[in-house]
C-alpha cells in the first residue's frame, strides 16, 4: 500500500513543477539539490509511480506527476490557509505576512508603507518578494505568499481582489521633442511615436497601452527595458518616448534628468492599483485593514502634485516641476 506524501515533499515536487530544473527548485525551496531529489525519489517510490521523467538535457513531468503537482498546490494552498486561519483568530498586523509585490510598485509604494507599519505595529513581521505578476500569482495560488500588490486586472484562479487607487500614465519626453510644442497632447498623438516599453513579462506594458487605447502595432518600439529607470536614461537620451506612472514621477524617478512630462488629454489614462489574495482566506479582513493603509497613503492630495489644477505641463523641461 502506498505510503502517504509528506508537505515537505509535495513542496520539493511542485518547485520542481514550476522550475523544471533541479538546481532552480532546491534554491527556491533553501535546500540542496542532493536533498531535493532524494525526497522526490522517496516520493516516487511511496506512491509507486514516476512522477519526473530525467534527461540530460531537461526533466519532463509525467502525466501523473501533472496531475499530482496540481492536486499537491491545492493541498499546499489549503494547508497555508489552516495556518492563516490561527493567525487571524489573533489581533491583525500581530503575527506575519508574506506579500509580493511587482517592480513598478514596490520603490514608490513600500518605503512610507513601511514606515508606518513599524511605528503603529511593531510586532508585526512582513516578509516582501519583489517580482513579475506571473510569478508572484503562482507563489500565491501555491502558498508561498499571503498577499499580493499589484496592478489589476491580471488573470489568476481561486482569487480575491481589491482595488485600491489609480496611477496615471504620464508621456514623458525629451523637451526638444515635437510633442513638446502641442498645446494639449491625446493617446491617438502617440501613434507612430517611437515608443520605449518594458520587456515582455511586465504588466505595466501591456496596461499602459490598453490605457492609451493602442497596440503594438500602432508604435515602433525601438528597445525593451528591463526596468523603469533604463527607460528614463534612454528618454533623457534622446532614445525615444515612454508612458510612466504617475507615483514614480512624484517619487522622483526624473531627479537629475531634463525630461519633461505632459499629461494626457483623455480620460481615464490610468492603471488600477490594488490586492490579491486567495478565495475565501481567512485572512480577508487583515488583508482589507493593510489595503486602507496603502491606500490612504497614495491618495492623491487635492492640493498636491495630482491637482487638475496644475494643467497638461508636470514637469519641465527644466528638471522643475512646471508652474501653474
Amino acid at each position: 500500500m502506498s505510503h502517504q506524501p509528506t508537505l515537505r515533499q509535495l513542496r520539493y515536487l511542485c518547485a520542481i513543477g514550476e522550475h523544471l530544473h533541479f538546481g532552480k527548485a532546491a534554491q527556491a525551496c533553501h535546500v540542496s539539490q542532493s536533498t531535493l531529489s532524494t525526497a522526490l525519489q522517496e516520493l516516487e517510490s511511496n506512491l509507486g509511480v514516476s512522477l519526473v521523467e530525467r534527461t540530460h538535457k531537461s526533466i519532463i513531468i509525467t502525466r501523473i506527476g501533472e496531475e499530482i503537482i496540481a492536486r499537491g498546490e491545492r493541498i499546499l494552498s489549503d494547508v497555508e490557509d489552516l495556518m492563516a486561519a490561527a493567525d487571524a483568530s489573533r489581533t491583525p498586523f500581530s503575527g506575519e505576512m508574506r506579500i509580493g509585490v511587482i517592480p513598478t510598485i514596490a520603490p514608490y509604494v513600500l518605503p512610507d508603507l513601511l514606515g508606518e507599519l513599524r511605528d503603529r505595529y511593531p510586532d508585526f513581521k512582513l516578509f516582501i518578494r519583489e517580482d513579475l505578476s506571473e510569478h508572484l500569482t503562482r507563489a500565491l495560488e501555491t502558498g508561498e505568499l499571503d498577499l499580493l500588490l499589484l496592478a489589476l486586472p491580471y488573470r489568476a484562479e481561486r482569487v480575491e481582489t481589491e482595488h485600491l487607487f489609480y496611477d496615471e500614465f504620464l508621456l514623458a519626453c525629451d523637451p526638444s521633442h515635437p510633442l513638446t510644442e502641442r498645446p494639449s497632447i491625446c493617446t491617438q498623438d502617440l501613434a507612430g511615436s517611437e515608443l520605449l516599453l518594458l520587456e515582455d513579462g511586465h504588466c505595466l506594458r501591456d496596461h499602459a497601452l490598453e490605457a492609451c487605447r493602442l497596440s503594438l502595432k500602432d508604435v515602433s518600439v525601438p528597445y525593451h527595458a528591463t526596468s523603469l529607470n533604463t527607460i528614463v536614461q534612454m528618454v533623457a537620451s534622446r532614445i525615444g518616448i515612454t508612458l510612466i506612472p504617475r507615483m514614480a514621477v512624484d517619487k522622483q524617478i526624473l531627479s537629475g534628468t531634463n525630461i519633461c512630462v505632459r499629461r494626457l488629454n483623455d480620460t481615464n489614462v490610468h492603471r488600477s492599483i490594488g490586492l490579491m489574495w486567495r478565495h475565501k482566506s481567512p485572512r480577508a479582513s487583515e488583508f482589507r485593514l493593510f489595503g486602507d493603509m496603502v491606500r490612504k497613503l497614495n491618495e492623491p492630495d487635492a492640493a498636491g502634485p495630482a491637482s487638475e489644477q496644475e494643467g497638461d505641463l508636470i514637469r519641465s523641461g527644466s528638471g522643475h516641476p512646471a508652474a501653474v
